[in-house]
């Protein structure tokens, strides 16, 4: 049995029931993360895109060896925690706050990006949240299903927005199933979701309705710092091979880049998806490239610390004209790769700022 199925098994977990569809970008339609999901031998299944995997609570209260299996399965899978988002779900007793903050802190340490599901109804408390830094917030699955038609659902995923904005995290919205749903929800300002509506056609694409025209004033941002517009890198190894990176790039169209990172998660190399393919479209690119490092490829990362404004971002971006459009590599205190921020985010968020 698989290391992961035990640990499901045994605590009675979920694998991403909170998402039943890809996580699509709305301003893009692009999607950046997928369910996670187990084999029949309970193994996880690997993906090039970050994968989200739900953790209820007393889990991360049982300790670092009730989280030994579902890092042995990721390790097994062949992805580092960088690549997760641990969605964690349930209440937290305010005895417990003190040993769930020393878990959550662990768990960001090793590299685990951190969600908290049902914020704003039956989730975690709004200080536990705010104190825990984490990427994403998750709606409640009801609450999405009463907007727009009802004024209090809309009411409690604004001010999940606005705290969302206070600490540098993305909100979710699961369950989406209407056009109006999305109009309002991107409205306030959310910018991920899922559901039925978003899930891919026939032809394997995401189609996601255009916004509406004239959004309220109060959803304007003005000048969001790169990592409220972060979104989960593609991840290799900087010794992978060449022929690795054509297999990311061909998982899924909407990758843009891959990000060749040390063992400490730092970005040694870019690969743009459009130059890097290119290499392989040309006379005799397969055998030249296939089975040497992809490494020869890459460009140098232009990186931008999490903390840059975007317009700072915007200048940095254009300093080398021939890679104005590249993916920015957003990195931590420690150079470690933090996620990407794609050049036509900030530009729609510099366009907002002057109209």
């Amino acid at each position: 049995m698989g290391l992961l199925l035990r640990l499901w098994q045994e605590h009675h977990l979920n694998v991403s029931s909170l998402l039943t569809s890809p996580m699509v970008d709305l301003d893009t339609g692009a999607v950046i993360a997928h369910p996670a999901v187990l084999d029949a031998g309970g193994a996880l299944r690997a993906a090039p895109l970050p994968m989200v995997i739900e953790l209820p609570m007393r889990v991360v209260l049982s300790g670092a060896g009730a989280l030994a299996p579902l890092h042995e399965a990721l390790r097994r899978a062949g992805r580092h925690p960088r690549e997760a988002i641990l969605l964690l779900t349930g209440a937290c007793q305010e005895q417990d706050r003190p040993l769930l903050r020393v878990g959550v802190n662990g768990l960001r340490t090793i590299g685990y990006l951190l969600g908290f599901a049902d914020v704003g109804t039956m989730g975690a408390g709004l200080d536990l949240v705010t104190d825990s830094s984490p990427y994403l917030l998750a709606l409640d699955p009801d609450v999405v299903a009463r907007i727009p038609g009802d004024h209090r659902a809309v009411a409690v995923a604004r001010a999940v927005v606005t705290l969302a904005r206070g600490i540098g995290a993305h909100v979710m919205a699961p369950g989406m199933e209407r056009e109006a749903q999305v109009a309002t929800a991107r409205g306030l300002g959310v910018r991920l979701a899922n559901g039925p509506l978003l899930a891919p056609g026939p032809d394997g694409r995401i189609r996601v309705p255009l916004p509406v025209a004239d959004e309220p004033a109060d959803t304007v941002m003005l000048g969001p710092r790169v990592q409220e517009l972060l979104l989960p890198a593609v991840t290799l190894p900087e010794e992978a091979n060449a022929e690795q990176a054509v297999a990311a790039f061909g998982h899924e169209p909407t990758i843009t880049s891959v990000i060749l990172v040390d063992e400490f998660q730092r970005p040694k190399g870019s690969l743009d998806r459009s130059r890097f393919l290119l290499s392989f479209a040309a006379r005799y690119g397969h055998a030249l490239h296939g089975s040497k490092p992809a490494l020869r490829l890459a460009d140098p990362p232009r990186t931008v610390p999490r903390t840059t404004p975007a317009i700072a971002a915007m200048q940095a971006a254009g300093r080398d004209a021939t890679r104005v459009y590249d993916d920015l590599v957003v990195t931590d205190e420690l150079n470690r790769c933090l996620g990407i921020v794609r050049v036509s985010d900030l530009i729609r968020q510099v366009a907002a700022m002057r109209t």
